[in-house]
Parts: structure tokens; C-alpha cells; sequence
């Protein structure tokens, strides 16, 4: 039985509907503009987080005088802003013409495809009064052509992951005197960034970092350093993935929303104990296993990204996110892989497939854009039964569930909930919709099929992306005081609604 109740309501953000999309895989790239539009379409993501690509941005003229071009960048946040996102800038990667180390550089993933197959510039700037520059150019640009209202929504961010050699010092090994190295180097960058972005647009904007892969170490110092110099800190940036392919893989840490939690504590232990406590947290990057550029071939075990195993990871990350005590603005989901895939269901970290299929994380993102602002009781008797009800001002509900055990093991018995209401909801339409193994589950019908990649016709492809379009599996209008029943298999996610 789960009991949803009226009392107590609380009032919540959307912290769960957003993502990290590469701009290289976006507006320049059919397939990526593709997902745009469809995400934008089902209003699905509200903030989306992209590279500035200062690369493409600084150059020096014939006569070693600093340019800049912003076509390239305007292309994107142009396309971005007619989509109706709001956004998420991180300021990177360094341009040659003002980067130290000219061979500091990574293309950070296996194949060399990610971004296009760009090389990235991961030197500190040879001059950071060149750096300051740069971001008091690029954010008198923005503000210029978008406007203080539009640009004082979005998050301005120093960066992406300096604590960690395949974003900022690749020259250095990734051990802890070198975290050290980075630190210093990045609280320089950071505060010429503060001083470049603050001249161009003053208080009004809002900026943040560091972008954190996970060094506690390099964490404290740099908020030990915002504190010593007075920098602005709007934003904590922060990286929580549960685990990686290695330890997937090896069993040393398994799929489990545990391993997000304990590191969002840790991350709290430190921003209390420097201050910071009203400071908005922004998981900039999230995820259940890090690598999102390898797939099955590298760890068989990634295929749960395929299945209804991710969006019922995603539901209940959710679910203990808002018992949590931490001011969590934004979770976005980092999305990556597309210029890898040779196949439809290979278990890269992507919403859509190679043939524009939608994965059931997709859709569990769509249930969960369904839920209201308002926060309402509700009791389960199932401790394997997680429960997000919500309400609107209308009298609306929206309830969300997942049922999984800690270990999402597959094998939990088929069970059916009672729903009851407190409130009479006669006349009221109800729609129930659900994610599980057979419902919502293009890979799964997949498997069924038994036909190799190779061998899919236009007709199975139509099959399989009719089954991952998310539609309600009941549609009917509640009598007095009934109980809505509910079927749900290992790791189904349901949603449900009440409307008039």
C-alpha cells in the first residue's frame, strides 16, 4: 500500500531535468541538432551545459595581435536560445595563441572523435592578463548580442575539471603533488576569469566553479583561496558519478544510488566547513558510471544504460537527492558517445541510439519533467518502493515511482500497489504510464527480435522507435475513493497523474 497524502507540502526545484551536451555534437552535427530539437520539443531539459570552445573563439592576426571570431559560438548559443534552453557556460579550453604548453593537450577519449576529433589545449595561459582578457571579451560578446536579462540567467563556470590531467595540465601526471601544481595554477585562472567576466557584466552575472572531477584536496584549496582573495563564488560546480567501467566491471563498486549520496556528503562536509553553506550546488556532471565514451565492448556490464536498469537508477537518485539536507540547484546528465556508436545498443551514455531510438533514461526524463513544483507526504509499506508525489495549485498530482533494491538486482518478485489518495478524486482522469522490461524498452524488444544491426529493416526500426515513444499504458476517470493499482517488475518506473 503507499498512502499519498496532503500534508506537509513543500515547495521544490526542478534540480533533475537538465544536461550536459558537447556543442561539437550539437549544432554542427545533424544527429546531435536532432536530439535538440526533440528535447526541446518534449520539454525535457530545461538548463543545458555546453563548452565555450575558446579554441574556436582566440587567434592571433599577422601581426601577433590577439582576434577573436564568435561566429562559431553564436551559431550554437543562437540555436540553443531559439530552443528555449537555458544554459550552462563553461569557460574552455585554452586557445593555442595564448597557451603555455602548446603540446598540453588531450583528445580525451579513445578514438580521437569526441569533439569532432579536435585535439583540446589543456596549458595554462602563457599570460593570464591574456586569460582575463579573453573572458571580459567573450562575456562583453554575450552580453552584447543576447542582453543582461537573457545572460544573467545562465551560469558562467572557469573551466572543466582542473584537478584531473585529461582537462588541464595534461604534461602532469595525475597523482597528488601534481593535484597540488594544478590548484595553484587553477585559483589563478579562476580569478582572472572572475576579473575578466566581472568588468565585462558586474554583479548581475553569475559565475562558479571549479568544476570538480572529485579531489577533496584540490576542493578545500580552492575555497580556501576564494575565501582569502574575496572572489564572487555564485555556484559550486561539481562532478558525482557512482562509479566507473574498472570497478563496474571488477564487482569493486557495483551500481548503486549509495555511491552518488556518499559523495554529494562528503562534498557537503567540506562546503559547511569553509562557509559556503547557502552557496548553490550545481552537479554539472552526473552519472552512474563515468567513460561515456566507452561501451560493452570495454565493460559488458555498461549495457544497463540501455535498459530500464538507468532510468530507474535516475528515479531513485531523485527520490534520495530531496530527503538530502544540501542546497542542490541542477543535476544534469552527462551525455556523450554519439561519434562512437557503429551500432544501436552497444552502451554508450546517450538519450537516443544511432538510428534515433529513445533509451528508457530518456524517457524517464520526460515522466520526470511531469512532476510539480510542490512537494507532498507519502508513505510506502515496500522498502524496495520509492515514492515522489507532487501537486500543483490546481489540485494536479503527479506521482512518480520506482521499484529496485539497493543493487537493482533483476530478479525482485513482480508486484501490484495500492495507490490510495486521501483526497476523493472522483471524476478526475487518471493516466498511468511505466518503463519495466516489456513496456517503454526498445532494447529489450530488440533482443526479442533476434536480427543482428545489419540486418534491421525500416520496419523493425519503426518498431523500435514507436516502442521507446513514452505514451500511457491506462487512461480512465476515478470513482469515489478508489485505489489505483498498479503493476511494477524489477526496476519499472511509473508515473502517475491526476488531472481534470
Amino acid at each position: 500500500m503507499i498512502k499519498i497524502k496532503t500534508s506537509n507540502p513543500q515547495k521544490i526545484k526542478n534540480f533533475w531535468n537538465h544536461c550536459h551536451f558537447h556543442p561539437t555534437d550539437a549544432v554542427e552535427d545533424p544527429w546531435g541538432k536532432r536530439i535538440l530539437d526533440r528535447i526541446s520539443y518534449d520539454r525535457s531539459i530545461d538548463t543545458v551545459r555546453i563548452y565555450t570552445m575558446f579554441e574556436d573563439i582566440a587567434y592571433l592576426d599577422g601581426n601577433g595581435k590577439i582576434c577573436y571570431d564568435f561566429r562559431l559560438n553564436d551559431l550554437r548559443l543562437d540555436y540553443m536560445i531559439e530552443k528555449g534552453f537555458n544554459l550552462l557556460l563553461s569557460y574552455n579550453f585554452m586557445p593555442e595563441c595564448i597557451a603555455k604548453n602548446k603540446n598540453s593537450t588531450s583528445t580525451v577519449c579513445k578514438n580521437k572523435t569526441r569533439y569532432k576529433g579536435k585535439t583540446i589545449n589543456t596549458s595554462v595561459p602563457s599570460d593570464y592578463l591574456a586569460w582575463e582578457e579573453l573572458c571580459f571579451e567573450y562575456t562583453k560578446h554575450i552580453l552584447q548580442r543576447y542582453g543582461t536579462q537573457i545572460v544573467s540567467k545562465w551560469y558562467l563556470q572557469c573551466f572543466n575539471e582542473p584537478d584531473i590531467p585529461q582537462f588541464f595540465m595534461s604534461e602532469l601526471e595525475g597523482n597528488s603533488e601534481n593535484t597540488l601544481i594544478r590548484l595553484a595554477e587553477y585559483c589563478k585562472l579562476y580569478e582572472a576569469f572572475e576579473k575578466g567576466v566581472m568588468i565585462a557584466g558586474g554583479e548581475k552575472l553569475r559565475i562558479g566553479g571549479p568544476a570538480l572531477a572529485g579531489s577533496i584536496d584540490f576542493f578545500e584549496g580552492f575555497l580556501d583561496y576564494v575565501n582569502k582573495k574575496g572572489l564572487k563564488l555564485d555556484f559550486l560546480s561539481l562532478h558525482n558519478y557512482g562509479t566507473n567501467p574498472v570497478k563496474l566491471s571488477d564487482g569493486t563498486c557495483p551500481l548503486s544510488v549509495k555511491n552518488n549520496v556518499n559523495k554529494h556528503l562528503k562534498y557537503l562536509d567540506v562546503i559547511r566547513a569553509k562557509g559556503f553553506d547557502n552557496t548553490e550546488i550545481i552537479y554539472d556532471e552526473w552519472g552512474a558510471s563515468t567513460a561515456g565514451f566507452f561501451n560493452r565492448e570495454d565493460a559488458p556490464e555498461l549495457m544497463f544504460r540501455e535498459t530500464e536498469v538507468f532510468s530507474a537508477y535516475y528515479v531513485k537518485l531523485i527520490y534520495e537527492f530531496l530527503k538530502l539536507d544540501g542546497n542542490i540547484s541542477k543535476m544534469l546528465i552527462c551525455l556523450s558517445g554519439q561519434h562512437e556508436m557503429t551500432e544501436d545498443f552497444s552502451g554508450f551514455r546517450n538519450f537516443f541510439t544511432l538510428n534515433f531510438i529513445a533509451k528508457p533514461i530518456y524517457n524517464a526524463y520526460v515522466l520526470a519533467s511531469k512532476l510539480y513544483d510542490t512537494l507532498i507526504e507519502s508513505e510506502s509499506e515496500n522498502q524496495n518502493v520509492s515514492v515522489v508525489s507532487t501537486k500543483n495549485a490546481n489540485g494536479k498530482y503527479a506521482v512518480l515511482m520506482v521499484y529496485c533494491a539497493e543493487n537493482f538486482d533483476e530478479n525482485l518478485p513482480d508486484i501490484c500497489e495500492d495507490v490510495n489518495f486521501e483526497e476523493n478524486l472522483e471524476g478526475k482522469t487518471l493516466k498511468i504510464y511505466r518503463i519495466d522490461k516489456e513496456t517503454t524498452n526498445p532494447y529489450r524488444l530488440y533482443v526479442k527480435m533476434n536480427v543482428k544491426q545489419q540486418e534491421l529493416t525500416p520496419q523493425d526500426l519503426a518498431l523500435l522507435r514507436n516502442e521507446g515513444n513514452i505514451k500511457p499504458v491506462s487512461v480512465s476517470t476515478l470513482r469515489a475513493q478508489e485505489h489505483v493499482s498498479v503493476k511494477m517488475s524489477a526496476n519499472s518506473v511509473v508515473l502517475i497523474t491526476i488531472d481534470d
